[in-house]
């Protein structure tokens, strides 16, 4: 299989991890996100009536992004979502962030979105791990048992 059709493969596989556990209804619908390399593109879906309740994307009419493939326009995107979201009285959304981590672009359209009202994520970050310390390297010299020995030979019991 050659490099391609195994991403697209890998892809596909976290695509349906992610989404088997969102399931968008008309009071809570879901946020789904799709990113290409020049625009992106968010909706909200309510899954039982199959149909997309809004729709927001960098490449719409009307919307003043000059170039959609980078985080700014994510914002755009995502505050522009909320309030069609608000206007339709929807204020939470299961977000799905498809087969993308929640980094970058996805991330910034997703914090957009919660910003202006429409509650998809938390807007903390969760602190990174404290590498723990390490213990002191031992001196030269120095075996890692403890102290230093000196040089006898324990003695023999005599029987």
């Amino acid at each position: 299989m050659d490099a391609q059709k195994l991403k697209h493969k890998q892809a596909q596989r976290r695509k349906y991890r992610v989404r088997k556990a969102i399931r968008g209804s008309a009071q809570k619908p879901r946020l789904s996100v799709f990113r290409s390399n020049f625009h992106i593109y968010a909706q909200l879906i309510d899954d039982d009536a199959q149909v997309t309740l809004a729709a927001a994307s960098s490449n719409a009419k009307g919307s003043d992004v000059k170039y959609g493939g980078n985080v700014a326009a994510a914002k755009l995107v995502g505050a522009k979502l909320a309030e069609l979201a608000k206007a339709q009285g929807i204020t939470q959304a299961a977000f799905d962030r498809g087969h993308y981590r929640f980094h970058g672009r996805v991330k910034a359209l997703a914090r957009a979105a919660t910003e202006a009202g429409l509650v998809c994520t938390g807007l903390t970050d969760e602190p990174k791990k404290a590498p723990k310390e390490a213990a002191p390297a031992p001196a030269k010299g120095e075996k890692k048992g403890g102290e230093k020995k000196e040089g006898k030979k324990p003695e023999k019991a005599k029987a």
